[in-house]
């Protein structure tokens, strides 16, 4: 028998942890953060404790009471005992999206974990570039070890270990769409499905007792609408017993696609003489080729953050533009050093730097940025002053503080990212709000989103052509709207925290 136990995702938008268990094997389907949890008891500046292990988390159900998938050195820390075996044999994660994905960081390193190779990307620019505590994704950084010194002249036999000899490789297995392989017992497919970033899968799960469709997110009016229209087909022939499936906007019956942004866009910065600035999630590639669009559409250049600079050169020109292809924004940092001068003043005085080597430049950089600063095709803030109708310039929330330098004129600020649905964001929006303000630019938001889900009338019409017996809610605060599938002969089925 084939039991399913939901771990999050349930009455809420996000935090998918599902356990999928029998006699003989168990997975679990993602492994993410539950945002509307996390943001009732944490913000940036009030995070869990790393040197408490998982207990933060599991005191507030953010991570379940699940033995056997904990890494050893959180577990031994906090006083827990850890197993010699992992009590799954296999985690699915559906995509690199942080509610799916973000706690990876606390399972152990020998559970296999199964991705795309384009999460997997996008994953390693997370790891790579990230600066968070709890951002191990593809690799386990071993925290409270000590190693024995070589050399004892005084003080502890033994020291922090650090560095590279901390590192222990997770298992991390890359799959191929269509490709059947096993978890423990299970015989499982990943089918691709099209999401708001690369790489998102739908998963067909055989037990032996059931058949499982796991939707992940999906929506059928994005730039690979084609991938989901494929997936509903396979999940039909699947002849599935259960279908798990989101449910982000079943309460809505709209879209707003990308090439619907893209011409909106276009007639908006085809009539501005100043910067085109824009705000949109780094992981949406899809958006981000919309606005490179754009820029092409209205002879500019989009620049790009160096955090979408190094995802784009690890996609390597696959399915998107290239690094070269676009412009690579610097930074001013620490010294504020760009090339051969620093900035004296804000006013633009200017101080020749004749004794500072270009190492010392290096120094305010990252080792993962440092490739970008010499770049034909890197820019600063002076190239967005001196010739804002050149560009399109991708400036996310922490980027605003580099309209300070650039003191755009004549300019717009289109705001592409979901509208604010939490006290967080809405705080960070109102933020966004003043910045704009100061610097005197219209903020367009109306028709510059395109959701990653898709609507309520698309997933009921999605689960009655697929057709299962029963069918689980999950990613959705609006789980009632599935009962009318009750009368198409699907029995909705409401999932529950599971407590054990």
């Amino acid at each position: 028998m084939t039991d399913i136990n939901f771990y999050g995702g349930v009455d809420e938008i996000g935090g998918n942890k599902i356990l999928v268990k029998d006699n003989n094997s168990s997975l679990f389907l993602d492994f993410g953060m539950s945002f509307s949890i996390a943001n009732k008891y944490f913000s940036e500046f009030l995070q869990p404790r790393k040197a408490n292990g998982i207990l933060d988390f599991t005191e507030f159900g953010l991570l379940p009471k699940v033995k056997g998938i904990y890494r050893e050195d959180y577990l031994n820390h906090c006083g827990l005992t850890s197993d010699s075996e992992p009590s799954v044999d296999g985690v699915l994660i559906s995509h690199a999206h942080m509610d799916h994905s973000a706690y990876i960081h606390h399972l152990r390193e020998d559970i296999p974990i199964y991705i795309t190779s384009e999460s997997y990307l996008i994953l390693k620019t997370l790891e790579d570039t990230g600066s968070t505590s709890f951002g191990e994704m593809l690799n386990l950084k071993k925290s409270f070890n000590l190693t024995p010194k070589k050399n004892v002249k005084k003080g502890p036999e033994n020291r922090r270990s650090k560095g590279a000899e901390c590192i222990v490789e997770r298992d991390i297995r890359v799959i191929e769409p269509y490709k059947e392989f096993n978890v423990g017992e299970s015989k499982v497919k990943s089918v691709p499905v099209d999401h708001s970033l690369p790489g998102a899968t739908a998963f067909l799960v055989d037990t032996g007792d059931e058949a499982i469709v796991y939707t992940g997110d999906l929506r059928f009016h994005g730039r690979r609408r084609e991938f989901t229209e494929k997936f509903v087909k396979e999940a039909k022939k699947f002849n599935p017993t259960t279908v798990i499936s989101e449910g982000t906007r079943i309460n809505k019956v709209n879209n707003v696609g990308e090439e619907s942004i893209e011409r909106t866009a276009t007639k908006l910065v085809s009539n501005i003489k100043g910067l085109a600035i824009v705000s949109f999630p780094v992981r949406d590639l899809d958006r981000f080729l919309t606005f490179y669009n754009v820029a092409k559409n209205t002879d500019r250049v989009m620049a790009v953050s160096l955090k979408q600079a190094y995802m784009l050169n690890l996609f390597d020109g696959v399915g998107y533009p290239r690094v070269d292809e676009v412009a690579v924004y610097i930074p001013r940092k620490d010294w504020g050093m760009m090339g051969d001068e620093c900035l004296a003043c804000l006013e633009g005085n200017w101080l020749p730097s004749s004794k500072l080597h270009s190492y010392h430049t290096e120094q305010d950089y990252k080792n993962w940025e440092r490739k970008f600063l010499n770049w034909d095709n890197s820019i600063t803030y002076r190239d967005l002053r001196e010739d804002p109708k050149d560009y399109i310039f991708g400036c996310d929330f922490f980027e605003l503080k580099e309209l300070i330098d650039i003191k755009p004129e004549n300019g717009i600020y289109l705001y592409s990212k979901t509208e604010p649905f939490n006290e967080e964001m809405e705080f960070d929006f109102h933020k966004v709000r003043n910045w704009i303000d100061h610097f005197n630019l219209p903020l367009i938001t109306e028709g510059m989103h395109g959701s990653g889900h898709a609507n309520g009338v698309e997933l009921l019409n999605m689960i009655r052509e697929i057709s299962p017996e029963k069918v689980y809610p999950v990613h959705t605060e609006n789980k009632e709207k599935f009962n009318v599938l009750n009368d198409d002969g699907v029995k909705v089925v409401y999932p529950e925290l599971s407590k054990k």
